[in-house]
Formats: structure tokens, C-alpha cells, sequence
């Protein structure tokens, strides 16, 4: 258990110096790339000629009207048309304001996306993405989209601060509150008048017979969501007369004084042209979990050789679209329309493929610990994830998904998804979402009556319980997990739940209890001949020594954690030793000793994509920046940690770094 050459001087060996994540000057490096987010261009749009001048006036527009009405077609046709005015590329981002499966899109994760699409290696995200992304657009003639905007909070933050970009928002909303503020142009949408609603169906359809394309017009109510869908059916079935369409289209029972209500009436319409198994398809996309689905997912959802194709037909039908990213998603109101056609209910291919991909995504990021509940062979193919950056991704677009898909299979799936999440979670900071998964995870493993389903979870849910701030709930469910891994005799599961008990009391200040339950863990994995979590357990004895006041004598454990992590090429563990060393550093007034460690600590948790250990590193570093009488750089590090504490909803941390920058 002790560290090996054990002393109580100094650190032993010397620093190697801090490497930067971006590393020297390139004199022949790439040019950024321009990002190209629009999708593509609404093939048959037509007026909005007051509205079209309209836009662009301002740094900033806000497009509103109801669901249907044509905000995005009318944005994406002002965009492609102006295309060469943007010269420094377009963003595009859905923010999913009124999805009727999903909460709207975070501003963090929207932001993600435009740092992808302008060059930054999503493995080295900044500690404060906002103001990278502010820094990267400053000055550019860029064109910014920002669909489905649920209020003015959800954009404000994707807001550039050059008045070089224009920015177009999209929302059934006014949006008062980026009108007052930002001084953004407001421009209603209403319904299509008669000759441009007639226009449409024309340019898709054809100038033949036009009373019946009169009577068209009337049925849709100038909604061009509806003019589309029936343009589409009317184009899958050309040997249909159009006065026949006009005529089944008639007899839905359209209410001509009530445009929104047409919608229902032309997708049921639209619903009974459709193959037996383009509406199973339609039905089945309508109740998949999750705002989007991806082609594989889809492949995997609908189960038959011929998936793609219908996925084409629906698309064509004007029932479906693929977003900049390939994505496919359904209008909300036409969602809202499928879920209620859904005839089958069976999503266990997706919900199997989601299952195996996340599993296999997991294992690059978690090499150690396996999964405990046996694994049933996958009934469709999962993704071939090469390695550990691929794994971060599939997760990153996925992760809206995987929740919706949580709690709709049985305790095995629930609890495996849970599962598979959990190092996503505690890498990127999702902390209310890693305690949610681990909520549904508990009441899983309960209803399995699996033991070390059940302990485990409530380890999970404990360290999940930790990281919100609430020690005493944390301590009741691992003292319970510590007693149940005794009682099943499972030395590995009782010595992480000892580790992690430790940390509950020290959170709780009795510092002697944590050192009692850290010398358990680090007998235990003494015992198992497992280096890796040794090294973790020695950091944490370390810590809980230093809480102790024996700081000295915690810089060995932490230098024997080190030592052993670099041995054996675990990258985790040798990040979090950096952090130890220099945050006792910090501790003991040794500041730039302790910011050449947490230099290095930075530039490995970002190798990692762990936002979460990046902020409290940002935090320290801002400290011993302050203490050697450099305001600048401390106050550099405080804001970018102040960005992630806020993101991952940290606010105490967030609260104290305001205070501490209002000094500077």
C-alpha cells in the first residue's frame, strides 16, 4: 500500500514542462475551413418578395409565424440566393424549440456543432466554448442560421459579438426579449397568398388543369407545408388525374377558415397513398426516441433490405428531410401526425442497435471495468466504431437519442444504457443526466433482482449524488452498495465503492472516516494485481492524507499514481495524478510548480474530451496565476473555467469564480 521510495522531501524528478494542445507555430498550416452548414435550398419556393427584402437589413432578424407557415424555406431560399455575400460560409443549427419528443437543443451543444464546422478537433474542445466561438467569428462575413428557436435565452449565447455576421432566427415565437435587447428586425410570416400559393403547386406540378389547382390552393389554406405534402403525393402517383386528387382531397373535410387545421387533413390524405411499408416506416420514424435519427439507426429501426429506399420515397413524399448533417428529421407537426398512424410499435431493432453501438463506444473509452449483466447477441449490426475520438462523437450525436431511449425497452436495456453512458457523462460534465440515467439504471437493477446489477447502480447513482453537491445522499447509497458487494463476496465491486465512500466523507469533512475507507480500496486493489485502479487509489489515499495536513507526505502517493499510470499507459489515471500534484502545489505556495502540472493535467483531460476535471483544473490554474502577481492570465483561466461550471450547471463553483473576477 505504501508509494515506492517513499519520502517526505520534494517532489522527486524534474517537471517536463507543459506541452500546449496547439503546440508551436505552423508555418505551412491549413487554412480553416469554411464552413458550409445551409442545407440545401427549397426547390420550389416562391413569393415573400416584402419578406425577402426585408431580411438582411439588420446584424440580426427574427422570422416568426406559426408551425408550417414557411420560416425556414423562406431563410434557406434568402441564404442560397445570397450566397456570395457570405464569403467566410454559413451555420446552420435546428435548436428544436417545439419538437414534440425532445427538449430544446442546449445552447452548449449547438455551439459544439459550429466549433466542428469552423476546424476545431472536437477531441480539444475549449474550456469556454462561446468565447472561442465568439473569437473565431469576429470580423468574418458569415451567414448564422438559428432555426426553431424555442425562446431568446436559447439563442442569445449563440449570438456573435461582430456585427460582420448576420444572424437569422427562426421561431413561432416574437422573441420580445432579442427584440429589445440586441435590436434584432422582426418579420411576420403569414400564410401565402392565393396567386403564390398557386404559384407553388405550378412549379411543381405543372400549369395543367388549373381550376383544379385553384381548388388545391383553397384546400391547403396558403399553408405551404400543406401545398408541399400534396404537391408530393401528386407527384409519387403521376397517372393520377390531379381533378382526382383535388377530389379525395375534398372529402378529408378541409375547414378553409382554419389554415392550421388543414395540415392534419392533408397528411391523413397523404397517409393512404402510401405503401404498406412506407406507412409502417412513416409510423414507426413518427415514435423513434429522440429529435433525429440517423441513417444507420433508421436502417436498423425499419428492418428490412429495402429501408433506404423507402426512407427516399418518404422524402419525396415531402414527409421527410435530411439535415446538413444527413440526419433525418420529421417537420414537428408532421411528427406529431406519424406517432398517431404508428400501427407498429416495435422498436427493439433500434433500440438493440443503440444498445451494442453504445457499448462498443463505451469499451474505447473504458477499457477496465466490463459490463455485468450478460449481453444477448445484437439482432441487427451495431456501428464499427474505430477508436476512442469516434466513440466521443457517436455519442455526442447521439445523445438526445439514447436518453428518449432509456426508458422504453426492458430493465436490461434501461440498465446496459446506463451503463454505457456513464464515462460519456463524466467526461463531458452531463451531471443531471448521468444522475437521471442512474435513477432509471437503480429502479432497472431492482426489477432484475440482479446483486451486482443492483450494488453497482447504487454506486453509479452515489458518485452521481457527488458530484451534485448531496454527500448524504451519496453516503446512504454507497454505504448500502459497500454492504451488498460484501455480501456477494465481489472484492472489485467493493473496493470501487470504497473509494468512492471515502470521497462522500470527505465531502462531509470527516476526513479520518475517508482515510479509513481509502485504505480499504487500496488494499483491495492491492489484492486484485489491478495497476490502473491502484493508481487511482493511491491519488485518493494521497488526497486523503493531505486533508490531514500531511501534504508532504501525500506527494509521494500522488508521484507513485503518476508513476504507475505512465507505466502502464493509462491515460486517466495520469491525468488526474497531474491534477493531484498540482493542486497540492497550490496547497503548499509552490505556484509555478503547480501550473507546469496542471498545464500538463489540461492539455491530458483534453486529450480525453473531459470537460468536467477541466474546469476545477481552469480554477486552480487561475489561482496560482493570482498568487505570482498575474492578473491577466488568471482572469483568462477563471472565465474559461466560469463557462464550464455554468454549462454543467455547477453553480457555486460558477458564483465564486464571479466574485473572484469582480476583484481583478
Amino acid at each position: 500500500m505504501r508509494p515506492r521510495n517513499e519520502h517526505t522531501g520534494e517532489v522527486r524528478g524534474h517537471l517536463v514542462q507543459a506541452n500546449s494542445i496547439t503546440g508551436g507555430i505552423h508555418l505551412h498550416a491549413p487554412p480553416p475551413p469554411i464552413p458550409r452548414q445551409l442545407p440545401p435550398a427549397p426547390p420550389a419556393f416562391v413569393g415573400r418578395t416584402p419578406e425577402l427584402h426585408a431580411l438582411g437589413r439588420t446584424p440580426i432578424t427574427a422570422l416568426a409565424g406559426t408551425g408550417g407557415i414557411g420560416k425556414t424555406a423562406l431563410a434557406l431560399h434568402w441564404a442560397h440566393q445570397r450566397l456570395e455575400a457570405f464569403p467566410d460560409g454559413q451555420l446552420f443549427v435546428d435548436l428544436r424549440g417545439f419538437s414534440p419528443e425532445t427538449d430544446p437543443l442546449t445552447p452548449a451543444a449547438a455551439v459544439r456543432g459550429f466549433l466542428d464546422a469552423l476546424g476545431q478537433d472536437p477531441a480539444h474542445l475549449p474550456a469556454d466554448p462561446f468565447a472561442h466561438y465568439r473569437s473565431l467569428v469576429a470580423g468574418k462575413q458569415l451567414l448564422i442560421v438559428l432555426d426553431n428557436a424555442a425562446d431568446t435565452a436559447q439563442v442569445l449565447p449563440l449570438l456573435p459579438g461582430s456585427p460582420a455576421c448576420t444572424v437569422l432566427v427562426t421561431s413561432r415565437n416574437h422573441l420580445p426579449g432579442l427584440l429589445s435587447t440586441q435590436h434584432a428586425q422582426h418579420v411576420p410570416l403569414d400564410v401565402l397568398p392565393g396567386p403564390e400559393s398557386h404559384d407553388l403547386l405550378t412549379r411543381r406540378l405543372g400549369a395543367t388543369d388549373p381550376a383544379a389547382l385553384d381548388e388545391l390552393v383553397a384546400l391547403c389554406g396558403g399553408l405551404p407545408l400543406a401545398l408541399n405534402i400534396v404537391a408530393g403525393r401528386a407527384q409519387t402517383q403521376p397517372h393520377l388525374p390531379l381533378a382526382e386528387v383535388v377530389a379525395e382531397l375534398r372529402e378529408t373535410g378541409l375547414d378553409e377558415d382554419e389554415p392550421t387545421a388543414s395540415i392534419t387533413a392533408v397528411l391523413s390524405w397523404s397517409h393512404r397513398a402510401l405503401t404498406t411499408e412506407q406507412a409502417r416506416a412513416f409510423g414507426l420514424l413518427g415514435i423513434a426516441p429522440g429529435p433525429d435519427i440517423s441513417t444507420a439507426a433508421a436502417t436498423a429501426l425499419l428492418g428490412s433490405p429495402g429501408s433506404r429506399r423507402t426512407l427516399r420515397a418518404l422524402e419525396q413524399a415531402s414527409l421527410l428531410h435530411r439535415d446538413a448533417t444527413g440526419r433525418w428529421r420529421m417537420h414537428d407537426l408532421v411528427r406529431d401526425f406519424a406517432a398517431t398512424q404508428a400501427t407498429d410499435a416495435d422498436l427493439t431493432g433500434l433500440t438493440d442497435f443503440y444498445r451494442h453501438t453504445a457499448l462498443r463506444a463505451r469499451h474505447h473509452l473504458d477499457r477496465l471495468h466490463q459490463l455485468p449483466l450478460p449481453l444477448d447477441p445484437p439482432r441487427t449490426p451495431p456501428l464499427d466504431l474505430p477508436d476512442e475520438p469516434a466513440a466521443l462523437a457517436w455519442f455526442d450525436a447521439e445523445h438526445a437519442c439514447l436518453l428518449a431511449t432509456l426508458p422504453l425497452g426492458d430493465a436490461t436495456l434501461t440498465w446496459q444504457l446506463a451503463w454505457a453512458m456513464t464515462t460519456f457523462h463524466q467526461r463531458r460534465g452531463h451531471r443531471l443526466e448521468h444522475h437521471e440515467t442512474w435513477t432509471l439504471g437503480l429502479a432497472a437493477a431492482e426489477a432484475l433482482d440482479h446483486p451486482e446489477a443492483r450494488y453497482t447502480a447504487l454506486r453509479l447513482l452515489g458518485r452521481a449524488n457527488l458530484r451534485l453537491g448531496r454527500p448524504q445522499e451519496a453516503l446512504d447509497q454507497l454505504t448500502r452498495a459497500v454492504e451488498q458487494s460484501i455480501e456477494a463476496d465481489d472484492l472489485a465491486g467493493r473496493a470501487h465503492t470504497e473509494r468512492a465512500l471515502a470521497l462522500a466523507w470527505q465531502e462531509l469533512g470527516d476526513h479520518q472516516r475517508a482515510l479509513t475507507h481509502a485504505t480499504h480500496a487500496l488494499d483491495a486493489f492491492e489484492q486484485l494485481d489491478a495497476p490502473e485502479w491502484r493508481a487511482k487509489a493511491l491519488k485518493g489515499y494521497g488526497w486523503h492524507l493531505a486533508n490531514l495536513g500531511l501534504q508532504l507526505k501525500a506527494l509521494d502517493y500522488f508521484m507513485t499514481a503518476l508513476e504507475l499510470s505512465r507505466e502502464h499507459h493509462y491515460r486517466d489515471g495520469e491525468a488526474g495524478a497531474l491534477h493531484s500534484l498540482g493542486s497540492i502545489g497550490l496547497r503548499l505556495g509552490r505556484h509555478q510548480q503547480a501550473i507546469d502540472y496542471l498545464s500538463q493535467a489540461l492539455d491530458r483531460y483534453r486529450e480525453l474530451g473531459d470537460h468536467y476535471e477541466q474546469a476545477d483544473i481552469l480554477r486552480r490554474l487561475g489561482l496560482a496565476h493570482h498568487a505570482l502577481g498575474q492578473p491577466e492570465q488568471a482572469g483568462k483561466a477563471w472565465r474559461q473555467a466560469l463557462e464550464l461550471y455554468r454549462a454543467q450547471h455547477r453553480h457555486p463553483q460558477a458564483d465564486w469564480l464571479l466574485a473572484r473576477l469582480g476583484e481583478t
